[in-house]
C-alpha cells in the first residue's frame, strides 16, 4: 500500500518522515480562496476539513500505477482562527507585519483539516475526514524582531504567518494540544482516521 501526500510542504513531509513513513509527494494546486468561496456558511473546522478534501482529490489523477492499485491519499489544510477570523498564508511582508503585531501576546486556535481517501483500482472506495484544533500562545516580539522575522520569508507562505519548528518557533510561548498538527499534520488524528478505515498505521513504516 502507498502513503500519498497531497501537499508541497516541507514540514508535512519532514513530520511524517520522523515518524517512520516515506509519503509519495504529489502538489495538489488547488485554488484554496476558490474552494472555501463556494462554502455556504462553513465553520472553521468545515472549511479547513472541505480545503484538505479538495487537496485529496485532486491527485487522483497523477497517481502512478501502484498507488491507483492501492494506496492511502491524505489531503490537509491549516488555518489560524484569531479574533473570530480564519486565516491562511499571508502572501505579503504587509499583510504578515499587521497580523503579528495583532496576534503579538494573544492565543489562537491552530485548525488542521484532515481527509484520507481509500483507493483502491484507481477508484476511491472510501474516506476519512476530521479536524484537530490547537491553542497557540504567542510571544510579544518587539518590532524590530517582527520586522526580521518578516524579512526572512518565512512567515509568507505558511498558515497564520508562523511556524513552530523553525524561526516562529522563537515567537510562541506554548501550545496547548497537538504539536504535530501545528507543524501541518496531526499524527494522532491521522493515525484515528486510517484505524476507521481498517489500517494500521504501523504497517504504513518503513
Amino acid at each position: 500500500m502507498r502513503f500519498v501526500l497531497a501537499s508541497q510542504s516541507p514540514a508535512r513531509l519532514g513530520v511524517l518522515r520522523a515518524a517512520g513513513i516515506d509519503p509519495v509527494v504529489l502538489v495538489s494546486g488547488v485554488d484554496e480562496d476558490a474552494v472555501a468561496a463556494a462554502l455556504v456558511d462553513p465553520t472553521p473546522p468545515d472549511t479547513v476539513v472541505a480545503l484538505a478534501k479538495a487537496k485529496a482529490h485532486a491527485v487522483i489523477d497523477s497517481l502512478d500505477d501502484a498507488a491507483r492499485e492501492d494506496s492511502v491519499v491524505v489531503g490537509c489544510d491549516s488555518m489560524l482562527h484569531y479574533d473570530g477570523a480564519l486565516v491562511g498564508k499571508p502572501g505579503t511582508p504587509e499583510i504578515a507585519r499587521r497580523r503579528w503585531a495583532k496576534m503579538a501576546g494573544g492565543t489562537g486556535q491552530l485548525l488542521t483539516g484532515h481527509a484520507i481517501l481509500r483507493v483502491r483500482d484507481g477508484k476511491v472506495v472510501d474516506t476519512a475526514t476530521g479536524a484537530e484544533s490547537t491553542a497557540v500562545r504567542f510571544a510579544t516580539p518587539t518590532e524590530s524582531e517582527i520586522d526580521a522575522y518578516v524579512a526572512t520569508g518565512e512567515p509568507l507562505s505558511v498558515a497564520g504567518a508562523f511556524t513552530l519548528d523553525a524561526l516562529g518557533g522563537w515567537f510562541i510561548e506554548g501550545i496547548d494540544g497537538d504539536p504535530s498538527s501545528v507543524i501541518g499534520i496531526s499524527l494522532p488524528l491521522t493515525r484515528r482516521l486510517l484505524a476507521s478505515l481498517g489500517i494500521s498505521v504501523v504497517d504504513l513504516w518503513r
